[in-house]
């Protein structure tokens, strides 16, 4: 896969994965519903930075094991695999039924920054997905830390994007983000995606 392909692909799979309502969406709409846009771009750009910390974790770690062995790149890809079709198979033929934004429970603290960045830091699926996910749009021949890097900053930016649609249009993202036909499909069509990248990572070749 070229540079631009790959490039290319995880955009658009970044963009749905990134459409798809989950927690963090949900933090964004209920804090921009009941606090306000600026308290919810706050939450944003702390979703953003704990992104970013799950991104230097897995770029440092990921890097060593792949340069060392052989051994580690076939168990980190197959144990990927495997967790992308799991979960691929969990949407979809298990779709929510609704997706509500009171599920987002309030915290002690009333800094929205922190509160957004350490919803994400202490959530290890960010990490494991980081992991099973990036390598599999990282081209051969070049360095897997700056490319998670880069991957992240890509997934960063459309994050942004998303968060800044949402606060702008709180009410009517909201109420279509919760009709129960929108919920069940987005969560189909993701698991559509990863049941894909699940047996194009275990296919793959170093």
């Amino acid at each position: 896969m070229s540079v631009a392909d790959s490039l290319l692909a995880y955009t658009l799979a970044a963009t749905l994965l990134t459409l798809t309502p989950g927690l963090d969406t949900a933090l964004i709409l209920r804090t921009a519903a009941v606090e306000g846009g600026i308290k919810a771009f706050r939450a944003a750009l702390g979703i953003n930075v704990g992104c970013f910390i799950w991104g230097a974790v897995v770029a440092f770690g990921l890097g060593a094991l792949l340069a060392v062995s052989e051994l580690a790149y076939n168990v980190l890809k197959m144990c990927g695999a495997a967790y992308l079709l799991w979960l691929g198979m969990q949407l979809l033929l298990r779709p929510r039924q609704q997706f509500s934004v009171t599920q987002v429970k309030a915290r002690a603290t009333d800094n929205w920054f922190l509160r957004g960045m350490m919803g994400n830091v202490l959530n290890p699926k960010v990490g494991i997905f980081y992991v099973s996910f990036l390598p599999q749009f990282i081209p051969t021949g070049y360095a897997p830390m700056q490319w998670t890097f880069l991957l992240v900053a890509i997934h960063v930016l459309l994050g942004t994007l998303w968060s800044l649609t949402l606060i702008t249009a709180t009410r009517y993202a909201s109420g279509v983000l919760k009709k129960p036909v929108v919920v069940k499909w987005m969560d189909r069509l993701t698991g559509c995606l990863f049941l894909v990248f699940a047996a194009k990572l275990a296919m793959s070749r170093r």
